[in-house]
């Protein structure tokens, strides 16, 4: 099973979430299961707040769990795109202070959702390369495959948006 066509060679994951730090997931939509072929992971109430990036019907979370959706491209993204990761990623920092437990997922939990989640760890003082390398490490070594969102963090978020709404 693939990621998406453009790029064929990057496998989708083993498991529907990874745990990124104490608190802090990474997951996706769709997964390879045990036998290789594509599962869908569906939140039920494992998490107290789920962020969702890219929206798939039938995926959860349970009603009663925190849900916020702000859907964004695996691709460029315009400034007001840039201010939603920065915002959820404030949230998710939020979250964990307090405690609970917070998925970020996307479609196979790589890009998207690892965009946030090494912001959010940013946040807490991470530098970008070892948000980037921790992230790698825990969800998978094609976590962050996408080099704009490597760039994007490397930059700092903040930035990137600046220079995207100069670029309109």
């Amino acid at each position: 099973m693939r990621a998406r066509r453009k790029q064929p060679d990057v496998p989708a994951p083993d498991s529907p979430w990874s745990e990124i730090v104490p608190g802090l997931w990474m997951g996706g939509h769709e997964y390879a299961g045990r036998s290789g072929e594509p599962e869908s992971a569906v939140v039920h109430d494992e998490f107290d707040l789920v962020l969702t990036l890219l929206r798939l019907p039938g995926h959860g979370p349970d009603t009663g769990v925190e849900h916020h959706v702000w859907p964004v491209p695996d691709g460029p993204l315009d400034g007001t795109q840039l201010a939603g990761v920065m915002r959820l990623a404030r949230t998710a920092g939020e979250a964990l202070d307090d405690g609970r437990r917070v998925l970020v997922r996307c479609f196979h939990g790589y890009n998207r959702s690892g965009l946030l989640i090494a912001h959010t760890l940013m946040l807490a003082g991470h530098s970008a390369d070892e948000a980037i390398r921790l992230i790698r490490t825990r969800r998978s070594p094609w976590a962050l495959h996408n080099d704009l969102f490597v760039q994007y963090l490397r930059t700092g978020l903040a930035t990137a948006r600046l220079l995207e709404e100069l670029a309109d």
